[in-house]
């Protein structure tokens, strides 16, 4: 698999909450699929923690400028530290919202960060991303160090800023290719350090998607979905879902006896930044495309709800695993 780094989760909980052993469950925790980190995964110099995963190097200090900011001031506040070259570099910028979103790990909270990491000050809270809400372009994506949550929020409110510098092979490119302003007009790309101008991350292949029947092969991830984003054919509880895929691979869709249902990175891995309603890619090939689909990743900030991803605008949240709130579909490889 390419481009999509593992949770971390390495634990299955039933409806409950309840740890219960991963062996038949089809649980995130049970096959721990995607990219895992080396260990150690981060590398010390002076105030600055490299990571080895996703080769992008963050100081080590997340809480450095002592106060949140608006998302504009933020984007000013990070030219400074290259002025200043801190940790002897001038090319800091806010981070993307998949560049801070790969420091998440799935298996912690308060913060979500993963094991023995080095990273000091970390506020259990909102971090603003360099990338506008194509929703909603007034606001902007930011991610919440404490839960692990990825959603949108005004420009004029104040976040924190933790700043990166590298060039990540591992992490996609968000899709995003315009700059708006703090009001959501459009404005010029140029030395705005927004992630529509910078535009870091692995580039997407052309055509990104690839049909064969009813299954479409992501030649980004390496990944294959069911064509149809909808095999339920409507909402169901976390543990029907996770029954729906095992009937699959019983009746073998497509030649295949390997289906599960995604773990949320692989289902944001789908994700187009740039557009929403729904945040897939311009053309996409799936039928049957709803708002909202569950994962078979346990909130392990309370495991009694499971990861969903909320196709319509392109956030990850968390659902009642008890509810019927989300729609299933199915990932192989």
């Amino acid at each position: 698999m390419k481009h999509v780094i593992s949770t971390g989760q390495r634990t299955c909980y039933d409806e409950h909450g309840r740890p219960v052993p991963c062996q038949g469950t089809g649980q995130d925790g049970e096959f721990g699929t995607g990219l895992r980190a080396p260990t150690p995964r981060f590398e010390t110099v002076g105030d600055v923690a490299t990571d080895r995963l996703t080769g992008l190097s963050w100081p080590l200090d997340a809480f450095i400028f002592d106060f949140p900011m608006s998302w504009g001031d933020a984007l000013v506040a990070v030219s400074t530290l290259n002025h200043e070259r801190l940790g002897g570099f001038s090319d800091w910028r806010l981070p993307n919202r998949r560049e801070l979103r790969s420091l998440v790990h799935f298996e912690a909270r308060d913060p979500v960060l993963p094991p023995s990491s080095p990273f000091r000050n970390v506020f259990n809270g909102w971090y603003w991303t360099s990338s506008t809400a194509a929703i909603n372009t007034a606001y902007a994506w930011y991610v919440h160090m404490g839960g692990g949550r990825m959603f949108y929020g005004r420009k004029d409110q104040d976040c924190i800023v933790w700043p990166v510098r590298g060039d990540s092979k591992i992490v996609p490119a968000t899709g995003i290719t315009s700059c708006f302003d703090s009001n959501g007009s459009t404005i010029p790309c140029d030395g705005t350090g927004q992630d529509g101008d910078l535009l870091k991350g692995a580039r997407w292949p052309e055509p990104r998607f690839e049909p064969h029947g009813n299954l479409v092969k992501d030649r980004l991830t390496g990944l294959n979905w069911t064509r149809s984003a909808d095999i339920c054919a409507g909402k169901v509880v976390w543990l029907e879902a996770l029954a729906a895929v095992r009937d699959l691979n019983r009746e073998r869709l497509g030649g295949f006896s390997d289906w599960r249902l995604p773990n949320i990175n692989e289902l944001e891995s789908l994700v187009d930044c740039s557009r929403y309603d729904p945040a897939l890619p311009y053309g996409h090939p799936f039928l049957e495309v709803r708002e909202f689909y569950w994962s078979s990743t346990t909130s392990f900030y309370e495991p009694v709800w499971a990861w969903a991803l909320y196709l319509l605008k392109g956030a990850t949240g968390v659902g009642l695993k008890e509810g019927p709130h989300f729609y299933v579909w199915a990932v192989r490889g």
